[in-house]
């Protein structure tokens, strides 16, 4: 679709600082009340809560195949912690002059993943599993209520050998930039499908690695991620056996995502933060094509409505989704269209073309959008290091944007003061949630140690 840019710069501005690779602070005009959002979308918490008991369902299953989760009984969630020492250091270093409590929800460090993507990877990959397995008589109706000992040990079952050669007879596709394809290819293998990752060309080779050694099948291509999902979605196509992980439009990605909100209640509990009125919350999550964070802050909006204030986090080289949601074409526009290439070192964030799917569901519930460089990756990154003694992937790093410019941004000013936050800063939690890292070997974690990058 040809577009008028000259026309459309002239009704978004921010478009303008975006082909110059500035960083950005966006808020969304289409914003809305949550009673009124809500109207305007088909999900509601009770697919969230489906979701939710269908993982429950699935634990003594996950606990069976994966050891690491015994603590947790099969229930693959992060920890949520404080960091008040790097958010003083995001005062002292970027004058941030951030105030309330800083976060940081530890997706980068769930389990089988090590990244955000284990909740909507394999959630979906087990969704599909569910449904196989009612199909071949390996699970009854009953066991789909859940609750009983009987229906414990019929999911726990599905990890047999017999069982796995039922699943064996089936083949799983899915397209990443490498997290999303770790986790969904590490459950589907333990299951026992055929399963093959088609990665794109920013995707890290320890990664491809690490699959190998699962047993997946890596197809390496020399394009970006958008034209890896149209290669996956073609091979899946061709047999009647196989199932394709749609990361760009997939609805049971997006709800395995946003049950991390419910489990969200608990932990800010456990720390004594509360989130009413008088203490509002507001959470940063990095972007890439959109799943992941549109997950979360979908069943973050369920749980907290008006009270949460969400925002996405992209780098400048690669802000597929702003684009979309600022000019509301969403994937019917590309960053390449504005000279961008999404080259950047945030692989996981590395899209030119947004989901149509987030997007449109999204509009009326996100509060907006930063951007930053590359070289706050790796700043990010230092710092968080040298002040929490915690690693995380450069991409996920991006997450602690949001916190570092919220009090210095003109336009977030000017949504604080709309919103009537002004006031109630002091007394605001920021979670910045991070998205990937927890599986990435020593020798790399060493190799971006030394990692700096200049504008």
């Amino acid at each position: 679709m040809e577009h008028n840019w000259k026309k459309i710069e002239e009704m978004f501005p921010v478009i303008r600082d975006m082909e110059k690779e500035k960083e950005v602070c966006w808020v969304n005009p289409r914003k809305v009340s949550f009673a009124v959002a809500q109207q305007m979308v088909d999900l509601t918490m009770a697919d969230v809560e489906d979701a939710q008991k269908r993982l429950e369902r699935f634990a003594p299953m996950i606990e069976r195949c994966f050891p690491e989760t015994k603590e947790t009984h099969g229930i693959i969630e992060s920890p949520l912690c404080r960091i008040p020492a790097m958010q003083q250091r995001l005062n002292e270093k970027y004058h941030s002059n951030l105030t309330g409590t800083l976060l940081l929800k530890k997706d980068s460090h769930l389990a089988i993943g090590g990244s955000i993507k284990a909740r909507g990877g394999i959630y979906e990959v087990l969704k599909h599993t569910e449904e196989i397995a009612l199909e071949k008589n390996l699970l009854t109706e009953e066991d789909l209520k859940g609750g009983t000992e009987a229906s414990k040990q019929a999911y726990y079952h599905l990890a047999d050998e017999s069982a796995r050669k039922v699943f064996g007879q089936y083949e799983l596709h899915a397209a990443s930039t490498g997290n999303l394809g770790l986790s969904i290819g590490i459950m589907s293998a333990a299951i026992g499908y055929d399963v093959t990752v088609h990665m794109s060309v920013d995707a890290k080779e320890w990664k491809k690695e690490r699959l190998r050694q699962h047993g997946v099948r890596v197809i390496e291509y020399a394009t970006d991620y958008n034209a890896a999902v149209e290669k996956g979605r073609k091979k899946a196509a061709q047999k009647p056996n196989s199932y394709f992980v749609d990361d760009e439009n997939s609805v049971n990605l997006f709800l395995g995502y946003a049950v991390a909100a419910k489990r969200l209640i608990g932990q800010l509990k456990d720390l004594s933060i509360p989130v009413d009125e008088a203490h509002p919350l507001f959470v940063y999550i990095p972007c890439g094509v959109g799943g992941a964070p549109g997950g979360v802050s979908f069943g973050l909006k369920q749980v907290f409505g008006d009270l949460v204030h969400c925002f996405f986090v992209e780098p400048v080289k690669a802000p597929c989704m702003l684009l979309g949601m600022s000019t509301g074409l969403h994937d019917e526009v590309s960053i390449r269209e504005i000279g961008l290439d999404a080259k950047t070192h945030a692989d996981g964030l590395a899209v030119a073309r947004p989901s149509k799917f987030i997007g449109k569901v999204m509009e009326p519930f996100m509060s907006g959008e930063f951007t930053l460089k590359d070289s706050k990756l790796y700043q990010y990154m230092h710092d968080l290091l040298e002040t929490e003694d915690v690693f995380l992937e450069p991409s996920a790093c991006a997450a602690f944007q949001g916190p570092a410019m919220i009090s210095s941004s003109a336009e977030m000013h000017t949504y604080l003061e709309e919103h009537g936050l002004l006031s109630k800063m002091s007394q605001a939690t920021h979670i910045a949630w991070a998205t990937g890292g927890g599986l990435v070997p020593a020798q790399v974690i060493a190799a971006y140690k030394k990692e700096v990058i200049e504008d």
